[in-house]
């Protein structure tokens, strides 16, 4: 027995090490957050560009994109690049042909400047601008396609968070069936675990107000085949965060580069500076709402990615912040 108990508290102790490397371990790890981007066009990331930089820079996060139509109907737009591209980009015929390529190699491009990991593309019509959803979900996309392709990327890739665009009356109709897709995708994870939290993002044009933090501030869309709910509390990422020599830097540059990628896409330029804040707001499919606890936990785990993204923004990590 005496021979024995020496080799029992080595045991215990060996156990008690390990749990307390797990449990320094954790916050790292908690820190590192998995974001899968999900929009209906090429350049849509934009919108919350900041925040994705910040989240693959500053926190070490994972951020993968799927785009789900080929961004064609962009063609109207397309007359400074033409002599870029050698194209007449303006026919339709010429600009429906030769844009799907273009626009991935721009989104790409943008997606280098972002730390994006992975883009998946679903390749689907991007037949015209309206703002009917009804029209996008059965007369451009092809049906049967979106919604298992968002699910098994969400499965396949273990994310924690979902960027998409919010779905406000206004917005492009393909903008809010890209959202209420990924809405019916996380409803369709069965395991509350591997359900993402879903935060549809709108941009605040300088000089706005600050956002409430009622949902009264956030008007969505209403249909009465597409409901949707709103969660109380809005998060910000303030594009204006200052930094570098002289505090001549801010995350707008960064949001310029994105911009400028999407050189097909002229009219879209015109948003250079337009916007300091990208703000989120947590969205639920109304057709199943979740309990009060899952509910909650969404919310404290969107408070603690924001907190730790409000904690980094003012220092942004540089090559030379890895040398010794």
């Amino acid at each position: 027995m005496r021979k024995l108990l020496p080799t029992f508290v080595r045991c215990i102790a060996v156990v008690l090490l390990g749990a307390g490397v797990a449990l320094a371990q954790a916050p790292a790890q908690a820190a590192r957050p998995r974001v899968l981007i999900v929009v209906a066009h090429p350049d849509d990331e934009s919108c919350f560009a900041a925040t994705v930089y910040e989240i693959t820079h500053n926190l070490g996060g994972t951020v993968d994109q799927l785009v789900i139509t080929n961004g064609e109907g962009g063609y109207r737009y397309s007359l400074l690049a033409e002599s870029f591209y050698g194209l007449a980009l303006t026919d339709e015929a010429v600009g429906r042909a030769a844009l799907p390529e273009i626009r991935k190699r721009e989104l790409l491009e943008a997606g280098r400047v972002l730390g994006i990991g992975n883009h998946f593309f679903l390749d689907q019509p991007d037949v015209r601008y309206t703002q009917d959803i009804d029209e996008v979900l059965e007369q451009h996309w092809q049906p049967g396609v979106v919604l298992p392709a968002i699910e098994r990327r969400i499965l396949a890739g273990h994310y924690d968070f979902i960027f998409t665009l919010f779905p406000s009356p206004e917005a492009h109709g393909g903008h809010k069936a890209a959202t209420l897709a990924a809405l019916g995708a996380v409803q369709q994870v069965r395991e509350a675990a591997q359900r993402p939290v879903v935060l549809g993002c709108q941009d605040a044009a300088a000089g706005a107000s600050e956002p409430s933090s009622s949902k009264l501030s956030w008007k969505g869309f209403e249909n009465a085949r597409h409901r949707f709910q709103i969660f109380p509390d809005v998060f910000i990422t303030d594009r204006n965060v200052k930094f570098g020599f002289n505090d001549a830097l801010s995350y707008r540059i960064v949001v310029n580069w994105v911009v400028a990628a999407h050189k097909s896409q002229g009219a879209f330029q015109a948003t250079t500076n337009r916007a300091d804040r990208e703000e989120f707001v947590i969205l639920e499919s109304g057709a199943n709402s979740r309990a009060a606890e899952e509910k909650a936990n969404e919310s404290a785990r969107t408070r603690q990615l924001f907190r730790a993204l409000a904690e980094q923004a003012p220092h942004p990590r540089g090559l030379a912040a890895g040398k010794p």
